[in-house]
């Protein structure tokens, strides 16, 4: 029986990321446990400005695969322009670029 010999062994997929994804810039602290944690990011506005973001809050971080690319999803809030948004900021760690998802 040729079945289940574990050639198809690698993790569950998520499907498809949902929202509008843009690239960021994204500085990030690193732990001796190997855990990233962003702390700073740099995003383009629709005039052309790069913003700078400093004030996030990390909900929850969860590790998940997108067609098959390992991804870290970061439930989070920023403070853009003077009011509190909630995104997910998705690392991809094989690239090592980071996206930011509107909700």
């Amino acid at each position: 029986m040729a079945f289940g010999i574990g050639t198809n062994a690698s993790g569950a997929d998520a499907g498809s990321v949902r929202g509008t994804q843009k690239k960021i810039a994204c500085q990030c602290w690193m732990t001796s446990t190997g855990r990233v944690m962003p702390l700073m990011l740099k995003i383009q506005d629709e005039d052309g400005e790069i913003r700078t973001v400093r004030d996030i809050t990390v909900h929850s971080q969860e590790k998940k695969r997108y067609a098959g690319i390992p991804s870290i999803e970061y439930d989070c809030t920023l403070l853009l322009h003077g009011q509190n948004v909630r995104v997910w900021l998705i690392y991809y760690p094989s690239e090592g670029r980071w996206v930011i998802n509107f909700r």
